[in-house]
């Protein structure tokens, strides 16, 4: 359950939903019997009131959304005019250490500073290390926020990448119709009968995407035939169902699972390729750069 709640955390902190962040850390504060984290988890806190003062009462208007925006800037700027070595400090926050949400809130901070080497700093880190894929689309998010342009070539495993920085989705809704599609398909089939699944399935999904953006994987979600979002639909409803149930020998349910997604013989071979793709992700969790 902890899992489920990082993963909340970190979505709300990607889509910048202050207000739902500060009230999930306040209650995960309250929770019995997590105290190694509950440091990390009221020094997040505390961040984000002093960043984000306003966020209690934040909506999704424009115009609050606005004001976090220059609020959020000023904030950084005074930051950096106190201390000429800010930036150089959030930098080696990042590029230090495992990702987590303070590092994902470093990367924002970079959004809204003004310093003429971060974006060559963040491109050069991409290309020169073997970075986590999560913190890789992470810092392509944070250059394309930045108004950063062209293209940036970097390691995803074992294939090269070379990526557009202005077309990287800056929140989920921005992927391909194809990828948003994936997880609606799920919920069309568990929503009467297992609709936690559908939420979960959606919730790991937007990790996955990320996890993958740019791969030949990815690549074959958006570019491929309309039963690649079957194929993709029935892997993730499977490897669902296998880590909510810890069934890893269903082979019963996994021939009913295909039959209602329609995976016929000659789409089974990819459906298995899906599949093992997703369970590579999960088992690194998400954040190897294999």
């Amino acid at each position: 359950m902890l899992d489920f709640y990082q993963i909340q955390l970190t979505r709300c902190l990607e889509t910048e939903q202050y207000g739902e962040a500060i009230q999930l850390l306040k209650f995960l504060l309250q929770c019995e019997g997590q105290e190694q984290y509950k440091t990390e988890w009221q020094a997040l806190l505390d961040w984000l009131l002093g960043a984000f003062p306003e966020a209690r009462g934040l909506n999704d208007a424009m115009v609050e959304d606005e004001t976090e925006s220059d609020m959020a800037e000023q904030y950084f700027r005074t930051k950096v005019d106190e201390d000429p070595e800010y930036v150089n400090k959030v930098l080696d926050s990042i590029m230090n250490g495992p990702l987590t949400p303070q590092k994902l809130l470093a990367l924002e901070q970079l959004t809204y500073m003004d310093h003429p080497e971060i974006d060559e700093v963040l491109k050069t880190w991409l290309k020169a290390e073997q970075l986590p894929a999560l913190l890789q689309f992470h810092v392509l998010q944070t250059l394309r926020k930045r108004g950063a342009a062209g293209t940036v070539e970097f390691t995803r495993g074992h294939e090269q990448l070379e990526l557009e920085i202005e077309a990287t989705p800056v929140r989920y809704e921005d992927f391909p119709q194809a990828v948003l599609n994936v997880p609606e398909r799920v919920r069309e089939q568990t929503e009467i009968q297992d609709p936690g699944l559908s939420l979960l399935a959606l919730e790991l999904w937007e990790q996955c995407v990320m996890a993958m953006y740019g791969t030949a994987a990815y690549n074959s979600i958006i570019d491929d035939d309309d039963s690649t979002i079957d194929i993709w639909a029935a892997s993730l409803h499977i490897w669902m169902k296998e880590m909510l149930t810890g069934d890893f020998d269903m082979e019963s349910e996994k021939i009913e699972i295909r039959e209602s997604y329609g995976i016929t013989d000659a789409l089974r071979f990819r459906m298995e390729q899906a599949y093992k793709q997703l369970k590579g992700l999960i088992e690194s969790p998400f954040l190897t750069s294999d």
